[in-house]
């Protein structure tokens, strides 16, 4: 229940509730989170969103049948983004940290989805039909991913808005489907 609220309801409400009154097309979650006044909201942001992952990960990896090879990539993808939300990013001022946390924040998304996409493929090969449209879901979110990364130029909140909330409903539908 508290997974499912948390997937549907607080990371989409919060996420984009973070993002209020900017350009989601301009900007991004590490400039709005680096404001004076946002930098304990983007540290709960990140909170919220690594320990759903992690904890929802580490439930979906128990219930398989075995564990696949890569899950030491759902502790590292909490690590990196917890390192990301509390390295600051201020380009003018701390150029060193900065460049810290945007390799921290890729490498965290990117520990994610090679997660998910392990996980979803040892699931594939035990049962095709039922997780092929998972590997479609996950290879959709990540040609968005690219698009969105595209239009913009940058990683900008509005990829990163459709990332996390996509890969948080992704999860909890695949939580979901090993009960």
């Amino acid at each position: 229940m508290l997974l499912g609220f948390t997937a549907y309801i607080l990371i989409p409400a919060y996420t984009i509730l973070f993002v209020q009154g900017s350009n989601w097309f301009t900007t991004n979650f590490s400039v709005i989170g680096n404001r004076v006044g946002r930098q304990e909201a983007f540290v709960l942001w990140g909170l919220l969103v690594g320990i759903y992952f992690f904890y929802s990960l580490r439930i979906i990896v128990s219930r398989m049948s075995a564990s696949p090879a890569g899950t030491w990539l759902i502790p590292l993808a909490l690590i990196l983004l917890s390192c990301a939300v509390v390295t600051p990013y201020l380009p003018e001022t701390l150029p060193l940290r900065s460049t810290l946390h945007i390799m921290f924040s890729f490498m965290a998304a990117v520990c994610l989805v090679l997660c998910l996409w392990i996980i979803l493929w040892k699931l594939y090969l035990n049962d095709t039909k039922k997780y092929r449209p998972y590997l479609t879901g996950l290879a959709g979110i990540a040609g968005f991913s690219l698009f969105l990364l595209a239009l913009a130029g940058i990683v900008s909140s509005a990829l990163e808005i459709f990332f996390t909330i996509t890969s948080a409903i992704m999860v909890r539908r695949l939580y979901l489907s090993l009960t």
